[in-house]
């Protein structure tokens, strides 16, 4: 089985740290979104897409490369956030469902945030994503494979 996980972590990596653990036990391919302008996802069974949370929202580099997934196909969705209160993937789960895409499901977890106001005093969320979470995502991981 073939999987790709689309990604952008670009605030201190929190979403990355949960994919390095994944693909330390698991085989599959990472592609970072703000590196890519397309990805095929025709060769890949289950597609991935993972981002920090801006503004309530997956990165829009990471929303706009999930546009292309061919209907029918196995997705997931991975996350992490300031505040994790909601399901963040709702938006880019629904479009791909729209277009006849299988959601797997979501993780998502609080990560280190010095965005905004939250730098003025020393951000929150330190030492975020912890163990406890990173093991949450490979557990979920494994959970439909």
């Amino acid at each position: 089985m073939k999987v790709v996980i689309v990604f952008e972590s670009t605030h201190h990596g929190n979403t990355k740290k949960l994919l390095d653990a994944i693909a330390a036990k698991y085989d599959v391919e990472l592609i970072d979104a703000s590196k890519v302008d397309a990805v095929d996802y025709e060769n890949y069974d289950i597609i991935g897409f993972a981002s920090g949370v801006v503004f309530g929202k997956f990165y829009k580099k990471v929303t706009s490369l999930a546009k292309s997934v061919p209907s029918g196909k196995k997705v997931f969705f991975i996350y992490s956030c300031g505040k994790n209160n909601k399901d963040y993937s709702e938006n880019i789960r629904k479009t791909l469902e729209d277009k006849g895409c299988i959601s797997l499901g979501t993780y998502g977890c609080i990560g280190f945030d010095t965005y905004g106001p939250m730098k003025l005093i020393g951000g929150i969320n330190k030492g975020h994503p912890d163990e406890e979470e990173i093991a949450g995502a490979v557990c979920f991981y494994a959970s439909f494979l």
